[in-house]
């Protein structure tokens, strides 16, 4: 069941818009590199569009009706948009749902020390990562620094041109016989994942004389101090802009396409669907799934099942069976990222059930690791469902499977929102060096995703 190339199918109007679409995820990619990040984006995006906070809805008792558009974050963290459709909310949503966090490195409450006349932060590196990828990059530092009277101080140093970068040392090859006989995975301790910020002293001081010189730089220039780090959330990412790739500009390389591709593509469906909705559309963005989604701006926390319930209240008259219904009545894309066949690393694919770069959205029926353990397995009804709504819209899809079996394996969101008993597929673009600090995309996949993401929450 080979799939066409999507290239070879698309009208010059196609590319037009695709080009378009990109730019606008590569600009996406810039500005949303933390969870914070996204997050504002997504909603000063909704807002543009019409779209109006649940909360202030709630706080002024205004009823909500079919055409509405509505949206919910928490903690700046995660956030639902809802564009309210004709049917009752008992007769289920069909949700996009994408997260957006990425693997990164994270700055530690009590980080800056001094060691050799260098200063340098102690980190803690977060998800699914080689630790060898991070070193002798040019990195950011982007985040949030919370003072104790309330203030909450925005931090991006890197991104300007004019901005200093920052990073992690490796040995020099000339001495790095014993480090060379180590596993890749012992290369680099996560310990050694410490990140120098600064070599110069300050003049007239004896005793860390280049600590005190940064800290006057970050109370100076950012205006915080050394126990603000205690209630600071600074994250380490790839300093730089997302590029196109390939001599032919096919594709996009840039940090945290996983699992941001999904939730751009995802918001743009939500956006651009201006027509009121037969079924109530929903596009939720999250954040920790690459920890195992727990706490309370994951998936597993209530906030979506509380965004609804509010919903169902502010539409008609609330119930808990409504709200169970209209769980359980939903349909939804699991939207995340799938691997890409590597034709450098042939041996853990298997091709047959394998997604290719440039062949279109893929859907993975389950996800899991080796006995399809930890996986949501759609069922074959709703796959069908799938396959239709896909080839009446002609969108030009694939499927696939995380590599060969017992090589290994992933998990995504999918199997939290099944637990509400809704339909849910996994669904999203293909990623080449996924959890790598750079990663790439197909411009044919990203802009696939998006019509496949319209269509389904058209027509599911």
């Amino acid at each position: 069941m080979e799939r066409k190339n999507a290239w070879t199918t698309f009208t010059d109007a196609q590319v037009a818009e695709l080009e378009t679409l990109c730019k606008g995820y590569r600009d996406f990619l810039d500005n949303g590199k933390t969870e914070r990040e996204c997050t504002s984006y997504a909603v000063k995006e909704a807002e543009a569009h019409g779209y109006k906070n649940l909360n202030d809805l709630i706080a002024q008792g205004k009823k909500l009706k079919a055409g509405d558009k509505v949206y919910a974050a928490s903690m700046n963290k995660t956030m639902v948009m809802f564009h309210i459709g004709k049917e009752g909310l008992s007769h289920g949503l069909n949700i996009l749902g994408a997260h957006i966090d990425s693997p990164r490195i994270d700055v530690k409450q009590n980080p800056l020390y001094e060691d050799s006349e260098f200063v340098l932060l102690d980190t803690h590196y977060y998800g699914g990562v080689k630790k060898y990828q991070w070193v002798t990059l040019p990195l950011a530092i982007h985040g949030v620094v919370a003072k104790k009277d309330g203030t909450v101080i925005d931090v991006v140093i890197g991104e300007d041109e004019n901005d200093p970068v920052v990073g992690i040392s490796d040995i020099l090859i000339h001495l790095s016989g014993e480090q060379m006989q180590k596993t890749a995975a012992k290369a680099i301790e996560g310990e050694n994942l410490d990140v120098i910020i600064g070599n110069k002293p300050k003049a007239g001081e004896e005793k860390e004389a280049v600590k005190k010189a940064i800290l006057d730089i970050l109370k100076e220039k950012y205006g915080f101090e050394e126990e603000d780090f205690l209630s600071a959330e600074l994250e380490i990412v790839p300093a730089g802009k997302a590029r196109d790739f390939g001599l032919d500009r096919s594709m996009v390389i840039g940090y945290g396409q996983d699992d941001r591709v999904c939730a751009y593509t995802s918001l743009v469906a939500m956006l651009e669907n201006e027509e009121i909705p037969e079924r109530t559309s929903c596009c939720l963005l999250v954040d920790k799934e690459e920890i195992g989604s727990v706490g309370a701006t994951s998936a597993d926390s209530k906030f979506f099942e509380n965004s609804v319930a509010e919903l169902i209240a502010l539409c008609e008259d609330y119930s808990d069976l409504k709200l169970r219904r209209a769980l359980r009545n939903s349909k939804m894309l699991s939207s995340d990222v799938s691997a890409a066949y590597d034709p450098m690393f042939p041996s853990v694919f298997e091709k047959k059930n394998t997604a290719f770069f440039g062949h279109g959205i893929v859907f993975n029926k389950f996800t899991g690791s080796r006995g399809k353990s930890g996986s949501n397995d759609s069922n074959a009804e709703y796959v069908s469902e799938i396959r239709r709504i896909m080839d009446d819209a002609g969108v030009n899809f694939q499927t696939a499977e995380l590599g060969k079996v017992d090589v290994g394996g992933g998990g995504t969101i999918a199997y939290i929102s099944a637990n509400y008993g809704m339909q849910v597929i996994d669904s999203g673009v293909a990623v080449l060096c996924m959890h790598a600090p750079w990663e790439i995309t197909s411009k044919a996949d990203v802009y696939e995703a998006k019509r496949c993401y319209k269509a389904f929450l058209k027509n599911a």
